[in-house]
């Protein structure tokens, strides 16, 4: 069924808004799952972004839609459904009455404020926005990661948003929660009873959540120098994965049932203090080497500063303190630069009880679970088979392959398609609670506060390869090392 809607987007003409949501939004109009009496307002400050602005639009539209999903005629259609909007976020005389009018043309349509911004104008966009009555019991208001600084500036943002929208109208996005293999695990979890029964410490050896780029800052540099890695991709994007592959089973399939059970994952988590920082915790940041074929500058130099102790790369091992995952390391590794782009979780089982085959030609691997997030969406289960080759050995490793068939497949939503539909249908079950990003922060916090007080803490990385070799060393366990995917 189609919907009938406003989407504003604050910011519009930013890379966030070009890359991401303007598509996503025209994948969901070419499949008839956004009505053409919908509006879109792409807010813009410039006035040359307001006068080239579909231009831009089909510019980001072509470049981000694979060419199987374009269609020129449906892009045409598209674009009628775009309102571009000139104005001033601050100040209220810049464009908001014009604005507030054409808005309350269609008073009773589900309104949506995505904002596209720096965190420091939310108060601004949520004053003016009350001040102008756009503000209904129908409105909901979009935030991107990462949310805050620290514990206590993330609070500070939750509460400018409190001041003027209900937690119920709050959708705090992170666009991995919205990929197809990511749905593909809840399913696999809470809708097989194999699956289901083995979920725990007796049958899982350990976890691993991995993401990892081969890009540098690019034009983040600003940005990524105050946050560094932990910030931008572990508090959010690895902590939530973390809640979703820990969590218990939720009463129901709803959003107040998931968050309370992503809550109680993220209280559990075991606090690493400073003493143990060494132990449980590698950060790095990499030095000039090649990826893909290609030198690249080091960190310091793509900064032009050569004192920065931003760390690119950090590996953690950490421990839930619940009766369900007692003594189960879960190893969470992101970077940049590094030798491949990817995004997995690996799940792997324990091994067998006992090895009824001789030891000596037969060495049996622990069953272990895929779930590939990038390059591709995949869920593979490795396991031991009879070996039909006359090598000596009596089994071999097979690889099942969980995705449905070919002949099945359709094209698969954009993660920010399936959420951006998600808060228009007002199902908040893949967004981010308030209490979930205090608690993140609560666990991170001390972590960084550690790094700050201990400078030698920054191990370096040749870029193009994993990450430092001292990451390796957070596997003290026969048996465990990281898994590196290769297609």
């Amino acid at each position: 069924m189609s919907l009938v809607f406003d989407l504003v987007i604050f910011g519009g003409t930013g890379d966030l808004s070009l890359r991401k949501l303007l598509p996503s939004m025209y994948a969901a109009f070419r499949q008839k799952e956004i009505d053409p009496q919908s509006r879109i307002f792409v807010c813009c400050r410039k006035q040359s972004d307001f006068d080239t602005l579909f231009q831009q639009v089909e510019t980001a539209i072509k470049t981000y839609i694979a060419d199987e999903a374009f269609d020129e005629a449906a892009l045409k259609q598209f674009s009628k459904i775009i309102v571009p909007t000139k104005m001033d976020l601050v100040d209220k005389s810049q464009g908001w009455e014009e604005f507030a009018n054409s808005l309350l043309k269609h008073s009773d349509r589900v309104r949506v404020f995505y904002l596209a911004v720096m965190p420091s104008i939310y108060g601004s966009c949520c004053k003016n926005l009350h001040e102008c009555h756009l503000i209904s019991t129908t409105s909901r208001i979009v935030v991107e990661k990462p949310l805050g600084y620290d514990q206590q500036s993330a609070e500070e943002i939750n509460q400018v948003m409190a001041d003027y929208f209900t937690e119920s109208q709050i959708y705090r996005i992170d666009h991995y929660l919205g990929k197809e293999s990511v749905q593909g695990l809840l399913a696999l979890r809470f809708g097989n009873f194999i699956f289901e029964n083995i979920w725990d410490c007796k049958s899982i050896d350990h976890i691993q959540i991995n993401i990892s780029e081969i890009v540098g800052v690019e034009d983040r540099a600003a940005f990524y120098d105050e946050a560094g890695a932990m910030r931008d991709m572990v508090q959010n994007h690895l902590l939530q994965l973390l809640c979703l592959v820990a969590m218990d089973s939720p009463d129901r399939n709803e959003a107040d049932d998931i968050r309370i059970e992503k809550i109680k994952v993220l209280k559990a988590l075991k606090p690493i203090t400073e003493a143990e920082i060494d132990q449980y915790v590698v950060r790095g940041q990499y030095v000039s080497g090649q990826v893909e074929g290609q030198d690249v500058k080091s960190y310091a130099d793509e900064l032009k500063n050569t004192k920065t102790q931003t760390e690119t790369f950090v590996a953690v091992k950490a421990y839930l303190e619940n009766w369900q995952w007692a003594g189960v390391p879960f190893y969470l590794r992101t970077g940049k630069r590094l030798a491949r782009r990817s995004a997995e979780i690996v799940v792997q089982f324990k091994n067998v009880t006992h090895n009824i085959y001789s030891k000596s030609i037969s060495h049996i691997q622990p069953n272990r679970l895929l779930i590939q997030l990038q390059p591709e969406e995949k869920i593979r289960l490795t396991l031991m088979a009879k070996n039909d080759k006359k090598d000596g050995n009596p089994l071999r490793e097979i690889t099942l392959n969980l995705d449905m068939s070919e002949k099945d497949r359709q094209v698969k939503p954009l993660a920010y398609q399936r959420l951006l539909l998600d808060v228009i249908k007002g199902n908040a079950a893949l967004f981010i609670h308030r209490d979930e990003v205090s608690l993140a922060w609560k666990w991170i916090d001390p972590i960084i506060k550690a790094w700050k007080d201990n400078d030698d803490s920054l191990e370096y990385y040749k870029a193009g390869t994993m990450g430092p070799k001292k990451a390796d060393k957070l596997f003290k366990k026969q048996g465990q090392t990281w898994f590196d995917y290769q297609a």
